[in-house]
């Protein structure tokens, strides 16, 4: 196993980000790049605050790789990305994350709890699916490529109509899986497929909030009422949502996340 090496990509900063502010890093969903899939919300985050996200190995701005990590390495990886920002190093943040996203948020929340100040997991689970299934799809891509799982995604990705009111977001996400690297996609298959923080959640304390989409069949929204139970957080459920919840619905996920982060009782520099 082994720590990947992952980049780290700017999002968006207003002309003066509040200095008091902590920045907000936001990870992606498996055979995505963080910029198509966050993008319209860090535009509305972005007006007083850095927003910056990180993308998989062998996705968007990220280097493939076809060494095997787990999910903690993978959080990991994403630490030494963002402390490699000179500026940035050692800084809490803010985090969100959605899908394999929203699992390297509740693993950065359990092995960097100081790092962590609050954290929206969206589209995501303590477990996320069977681990046999994960097996299975590393294998599959592994073989044949991405491609393979485009028909797949597109039905489990999107509420019904999205394709139709949003071609062009619906089109790049897609093009994001199709040009993923193939062996990068099925190392995050086998880390998802050992994922299993269930037995875990009461150990995180920063604050978390669990968003869901009515439409998910992946990450159901059973999925956020048991890690905002877990955690003593929160869930909200978006009815217009299926599992791509920041492309969906980026108006309602940047409001989620402005009320979340202004809560924390921690502001960056405040936390013993």
């Amino acid at each position: 196993m082994t720590v990947p090496a992952l980049a780290l990509v700017e999002l968006a900063a207003g002309p003066r980000p509040a200095p008091h502010l902590p920045p907000v890093v936001l990870g992606p969903s498996l055979g995505t790049s963080v910029s198509a899939l966050w993008g319209a919300v860090a535009r509305e985050l972005g007006r007083d605050r850095r927003v910056l996200g990180w993308d998989l190995p062998g996705h968007g701005a990220s280097a493939a790789t076809d060494e095997p990590f787990t999910m903690a390495e993978l959080a990991r990886g994403v630490l030494e990305a963002f402390d490699r920002t000179e500026d940035l190093s050692g800084r809490p943040f803010h985090y969100a994350g959605n899908s394999v996203g929203g699992c390297v948020g509740q693993q950065l929340l359990l092995d960097a709890p100081d790092r962590v100040l609050a954290a929206v997991l969206l589209g995501t689970a303590a477990r996320v699916g069977q681990p046999q299934a994960w097996a299975e799809r590393a294998r599959l891509v592994a073989a044949a490529g991405t491609p393979t799982q485009v028909t797949g995604s597109a039905q489990r990705w999107f509420a019904p109509g999205f394709l139709e009111r949003e071609p062009a977001t619906a089109t790049a996400l897609l093009h994001d899986l199709q040009s993923a690297d193939r062996f990068s996609y099925a190392r995050v298959c086998e880390a998802l497929e050992r994922f299993d923080v269930r037995d875990r959640l009461g150990a995180i304390r920063a604050p978390v909030l669990a968003v869901a989409g009515a439409h998910d069949a992946a990450t159901p929204p059973a999925d956020a009422t048991a890690l905002a139970e877990g955690t003593g957080g929160q869930a909200v459920i978006l009815q217009g949502a299926a599992h791509l919840i920041p492309a969906e619905s980026p108006a309602e996920v940047a409001r989620l996340l402005a009320g979340h982060f202004a809560a924390d009782p921690h502001p960056e520099g405040a936390r013993a």
